[in-house]
């Protein structure tokens, strides 16, 4: 089997999965959008995801995803960041990516603000949340999203689409469905509070437990191993 007939192989099998798991919510699949995590992917693979029809992809790494938006930009292609960015970076992003999926601090969303403000461009964002806890993980608290999220949407070159989060890593995926939940119901609360968002996304759930999240509501699930394969670590 060609690299090109296992990518579609791989595609043909988490898009059925996607569908089945909104078929079991009672829900379209076709609200859940799917990023195919291409960190560590080299661009040929890239190019076959697209060809397959494949059109978000999500990179954790500013310097790593540059040179491969420069090389590859597509009308209809969608570059995501999807990992930890410091604020000290936030002017690169700017015109390169789709969106910001890591907005795990009001300092970060500051730097953003100035950024697309001096370029006049208005940056669709979503607010990461570290719903688990974890010390090993970004985003901001449960507990201060609320006062986070009033400050972030104040900013006019911002556009706040929802929030992401990271579930813990688990040995069953039915371990991370109350993480998922637990964001679905912090957008509720969002969304009551602040209704001049419509906080219709929900990012979250990858290549172990993107079924779960989209049974909880996920509207994007990011996956790379499901498709790609193993990363390979330079």
């Amino acid at each position: 089997m060609t690299t090109a007939e296992q990518v579609a192989e791989n595609l043909e099998y988490v898009r059925d999965a996607i569908a089945q798991a909104a078929e079991r919510a009672g829900r379209d699949a076709q609200e859940v959008t799917l990023i195919a995590v291409s960190k560590t992917v080299p661009l040929d693979l890239v190019r076959i995801a697209y060809n397959l029809g494949v059109t978000n992809f999500g990179e954790n790494r500013v310097q790593d995803a540059l040179p491969k938006i420069a090389e590859f930009s597509p009308p209809d292609a969608r570059w995501h960041m999807i990992g930890h960015l410091q604020s000290n970076k936030a002017g690169k992003v700017i015109g390169a990516f789709a969106s910001v999926e890591s907005v795990d601090t009001l300092r970060l969303a500051q730097a953003l603000e100035r950024h697309a403000a001096s370029k006049g461009v208005r940056l669709p964002v979503l607010l990461q949340v570290n719903v688990s806890g974890e010390a090993s993980k970004e985003g901001v608290s449960p507990a201060n999203v609320l006062d986070v999220a009033r400050q972030v949407v104040a900013l006019p070159h911002l556009l706040v689409e929802g929030l992401m989060t990271i579930a813990p890593i688990a040995q069953n995926p039915e371990e991370t469905r109350p993480v998922f939940r637990q964001l679905r119901l912090l957008r509720d609360h969002l969304r009551n509070e602040i209704p001049r968002c419509d906080w219709r996304h929900l990012s979250m759930g990858m290549t172990d437990d993107y079924r779960v999240a989209i049974e909880e509501g996920a509207t994007i699930v990011r996956i790379g191993r499901a498709i790609f394969g193993e990363r390979v670590y330079s």
